[in-house]
């Protein structure tokens, strides 16, 4: 999958509804158009009438523009996507093209032009991510899932332009006070210990009258997630969330920022987890938790290990019984083990392999290994894993550096993320201006 160019991340803050309200407000917030509960459609009622192809302020997104960039989501979602599945991603994917025209548009006419030389470094600096800098690696790979360089060098031009029109015409007008920074360090400190969420998320948005439709597709889209989907590549396609163009990615937040359906699902939830569709205030949400931690406190899973890995492989062929009884005598010499000194002889006498790792980060090992390492003492081993296919193994733990609590973020960081969050929310009510002030032609 190719790596997705550096937007930056921004906090969604969900807002929550009031729990009562009036007949009269009731009523306005669900027909706000006022609109009659009884029409009569007098067009006909076809949703394939428009097709994926559009003509905005004059340029033109053709049908291979549209087939190119579907390629490029359906390669990284490591499924196969057709029927009405891939005809809500060509209409997703058309939507993103026309954003992402206007942003181009809007920048240009502002006289912020990319050159084909950014373009270039920046897709050069793609293919080193995935390819080893070989750019025509990574042509290749595009055309053989039907995309195009073409195709992501527009993108990353529209991401470019857009980040750069950002930089000149909102975020110098953006103000954070220095009492805003020092409220918020104070409320940092105060929250010391407490949980806080890495989410991955991908919003939609329903009214009572489309509730069941958006729920369908959220269930659809959890299903291939569940598949092997890639939800960094669904978010950016699906979901209507700011957190949308850098994949769903919320950075930390704690509960109490969330909605109540949302943090009763969210504290149940282990890292890799995906939970949804959840209903919330204005919509569905569909949640997979990235990481947790604690607000500056020193995290285990940083500490630096010193390991040995000590594995017995079985010859093909070997019956599960007399594999049994090589795990058993197997298990009985590691025991008997003095601490690292005596691993490599003993391990020689029982046929087994060892290997030693100084500089591994306990976050890097397997999920189920991690508790098992971190409770270790210096010369104790974990017990046996594998099977017969892939060999038996322990790992002995002979040294451990553990990590220093954090001070948490300084002055100038948050300031710089609180910058960041209110360009953010200025970026999107300038591109919704674009939007309402475009001619669009559906052809």
């Amino acid at each position: 999958m190719l790596s997705k160019l550096f937007v930056p991340a921004t906090v969604l803050a969900a807002a929550m509804m009031p729990a009562t309200v009036s007949a009269q407000a009731s009523a306005a917030i669900e027909d706000p158009l006022g609109i009659p509960q009884n029409i009569t459609i007098l067009g006909e009622d076809d949703p394939n009438i428009r097709t994926a192809t559009a003509i905005v302020n004059g340029t033109v997104i053709t049908g291979t523009d549209v087939d190119h960039r579907v390629a490029l989501v359906t390669a990284a979602s490591q499924n196969e996507i057709a029927g009405e599945e891939l005809q809500r991603l060509r209409m997703q994917v058309l939507r993103n093209l026309i954003d992402e025209t206007l942003q181009i548009q809007a920048a240009q006419s502002q006289e912020v032009n990319i050159t084909q030389a950014d373009v270039d470094e920046t897709y050069a600096r793609v293919a080193a991510q995935n390819f080893g800098q070989n750019t025509e690696a990574m042509d290749e790979y595009l055309n053989s899932i039907g995309s195009s360089p073409a195709s992501l060098k527009r993108q990353i031009q529209g991401e470019l332009a857009w980040q750069r029109l950002l930089r000149r015409n909102i975020a110098p007008f953006v103000n954070v006070s220095e009492e805003e920074v020092n409220e918020l360090l104070k409320r940092l400190e105060a929250s010391r210990g407490t949980d806080e969420y890495r989410l991955g998320e991908i919003f939609l948005s329903a009214t009572p009258e489309n509730r069941e439709t958006v729920m369908r597709n959220a269930q659809q889209i959890v299903e291939q997630l569940r598949q092997g989907g890639s939800f960094v590549a669904y978010a950016r396609q699906y979901s209507e969330a700011s957190t949308a163009a850098v994949g769903g990615d919320t950075g930390f937040l704690r509960l109490a920022q969330l909605p109540a359906e949302m943090s009763t699902a969210i504290r149940e939830m282990q890292a890799g987890q995906l939970v949804g569709p959840l209903e919330i205030p204005g919509g569905f949400t569909i949640l997979y938790l990235i990481d947790k931690r604690q607000i500056l406190m020193a995290d285990p899973r940083d500490a630096i290990l010193s390991l040995k890995q000590i594995s017995l492989n079985f010859p093909a062929g070997i019956s599960e019984a007399e594999a049994g009884a090589r795990v058993e005598s197997f298990t009985q010499g590691v025991r008997s083990m003095r601490g690292c000194g005596d691993a490599d002889a003993v391990a020689a006498q029982l046929g087994a392999d060892v290997v030693t790792n100084d500089q591994i980060r306990a976050r890097s090992l397997p999920e189920q290994l991690q508790p098992l390492v971190l409770n270790l003492q210096v010369g104790q081993s974990t017990p046996p894993f594998g099977s017969i296919e892939e060999g038996v193994r322990v790992l002995m733990l002979c040294g451990r550096d553990d990590p220093q609590a954090e001070g948490g973020p300084d002055f100038e960081t948050l300031m710089a993320q609180l910058e960041d969050e209110r360009v953010n929310k200025r970026a999107q009510r300038y591109l919704r201006d674009l939007r309402n002030d475009a001619y669009i032609e559906y052809n």
